[in-house]
């Protein structure tokens, strides 16, 4: 059974942490824990300051790969794709999307130089250990599930 759109959705908005790896100018890999949510566009957003080194990396190149789970459930998911700082409209839609799974992060808003990213994922892999008959595991590209639904 091939992996849906919603299904998908509903396994990310479960997670409030992932694991997003990004590359440094000079080369060097670099990993940060965040807190993020999701949108029905299947978008990542989390915050940071604008001054740390995951801020500057994105900035620098926008390639990430980002890890989420394995809990109780024994499902992750891990996604390649870009990240980029939103303006205008698309920052007002994700930082509503933000603040609804984290309605501290408006008191943040507060510090100098708070900014959010936006990780439009390209791809997935899927992986749940725990399924019956053994694991379950699905690599995807995002673009080509898009209209599939349950």
């Amino acid at each position: 059974m091939a992996l849906s759109r919603s299904e998908l959705l509903t396994h990310l908005r479960k997670r409030r942490y992932c694991v997003v790896a990004s590359v440094a100018p000079g080369g060097a890999p670099r990993a940060a824990l965040v807190g993020f949510a999701v949108s029905d566009e299947l978008e990542l957003v989390f915050d940071t300051l604008g001054n740390t080194h995951k801020a500057a990396n994105l900035r620098h190149d926008p390639r990430v790969a980002v890890v989420i789970g394995l809990g109780e459930d024994e499902c992750t998911v891990q996604l390649e794709g870009v990240a980029d700082e939103p303006t205008g409209a698309d920052q007002e839609r994700l930082r509503a999307v933000y603040f609804a799974a984290f309605p501290d992060g408006v008191d943040r808003l507060e510090r100098p130089g708070i900014t959010h990213f936006r990780i439009r994922p390209h791809s997935a892999r899927y992986s749940d250990f725990a399924a019956p008959g053994g694991p379950r595991l699905e690599e995807l590209r995002l673009d080509a599930i898009g209209d599939r639904e349950p």
